[in-house]
């Protein structure tokens, strides 16, 4: 890894030169517009801490639990799609990285390496996110396959029914592997470190359906095959169904709306994930953390509330937290240091993450996680702070 790396912007700086375009442009882009995702990361900053002083710092700890496991701190790896095509084997270097920093890795359906890649390799349990579609029989596959591997929590995403337009990836012909047209490849040129991980591992394609769902050999054109397989039906009644055939810990991700989390909470899930699916779905939806306080009094005495969307820093972990987060997902900010440096870039993410979660939480005269409250906040546009106490 180039020196110095100090934040999490370096790494996207580096991503972006390694990774090809078609790539990068997938992880890092949303919706239309792209209003939403801005609105993601920009928000945060509206939200001021308080500075506090004279305070004893020693002994302090982010260490928390999420679905009564322990964990190192208050943050998890989320799921996203081709991670393998940051890096070659990217799912399997980021699940080690989360395992190195003691938190949670969440697989995604439309990954790269497949269930049993992960499982075959990870020494420490996993998360899956699962997508519904049509084809309810290789979903019912897919949830035995995950409990096969005894992953501990199954992520279910409840708002990609139909997929948002997202233009650079019609733009590119986003692909994987990737179409070898005179663009691609001149780009791919330019990138020779991606080229030779790619050409070291034999996982370019989406491990955990190619030749697993009927009639698919490849997906050349990914916007069409997931506008073809995702199930535009999907509806609460199929949550049940999920359930039920998954019989362990259940995360609902994609609520960003007070009434879809009293639904969500109907359900009996064990949490859910406040979200717009990282500005990439509805294009001009709040953002994630303007929301979340008004969800977590809504439901917060029944479930666990996570948050993903914008997270670039430990200073936005820890006011996600003292809105009422039990913890917070983190997906372009490790996609960016995967990008950059494989297994020890996403390790850089963490470890810089970290720092600014565990000094910050000391700056506001913290010294324990589980302490950290709405206390802590002096200015806030999208709900309360100490002063309404």
């Amino acid at each position: 890894m180039p020196s110095p790396i100090t934040n999490v912007e370096d790494l996207r700086i580096l991503a972006q030169r390694r990774v090809p375009r078609m790539f990068y442009d997938y992880a890092d882009s949303g919706a239309w517009t792209e209003s939403t995702y801005r609105a993601n990361t920009s928000d945060f900053a509206r939200i001021k801490l308080r500075q506090r002083v004279a305070v004893d710092m020693r002994n302090r700890t982010l260490e928390t639990t999420m679905l009564g496991q322990s964990y190192k701190m208050p943050l998890a790896l989320a799921p996203t799609g081709l991670t393998g095509m940051q890096h070659a084997d990217g799912e399997i270097l980021a699940a080690r990285a989360a395992a190195r920093h003691g938190v949670p890795f969440t697989l995604s359906t439309m990954s790269i390496c497949s269930i049993e890649d992960l499982a075959e390799d990870s020494s420490s349990p996993f998360w899956f996110q699962l997508y519904v579609m049509k084809d309810r029989d290789f979903i019912g596959r897919l949830i035995d396959r995950a409990k096969a591997a005894k992953c501990s929590a199954l992520v279910l995403t409840l708002d990609l029914q139909i997929i948002g337009q997202r233009h650079k990836d019609i733009k590119n012909g986003l692909s994987a592997p990737p179409k070898l047209t005179i663009p691609n490849i001149i780009n791919m040129m330019t990138k020779p470190r991606w080229c030779l991980g790619m050409l070291g591992t034999k996982r370019r394609g989406f491990g955990n359906i190619v030749g697993h769902v009927k009639g698919v050999s490849d997906m050349k054109n990914l916007s069409a095959w997931t506008a073809e397989q995702f199930d535009p039906a999907l509806n609460w009644s199929d949550v049940a169904w999920i359930k039920e055939r998954w019989g362990g810990k259940l995360i609902l991700k994609g609520i960003l709306d007070v009434e879809d989390a009293r639904m969500a909470a109907k359900t009996g899930a064990d949490a859910i994930i406040v979200s717009n699916h990282g500005g990439r779905q509805l294009d001009g939806a709040p953002s994630s953390i303007s929301l979340l306080h008004e969800i977590v009094q809504e439901v917060g005495d029944r479930m666990e509330v996570y948050i993903d969307g914008g997270i670039r820093s430990g200073q936005d972990v820890l006011k996600s937290v003292a809105l009422g987060a039990r913890g917070a997902f983190i997906g372009r900010a490790f996609l960016y240091g995967l990008g950059a440096g494989g297994e020890q870039g996403v390790v850089t993410c963490l470890d810089i993450v970290r720092k600014e979660l565990d000094v910050t939480m000391a700056l506001c005269g913290r010294r324990d996680i589980a302490t950290v409250d709405r206390d802590i906040i002096a200015e806030n546009p999208f709900g309360p702070t100490y002063r309404d106490q």
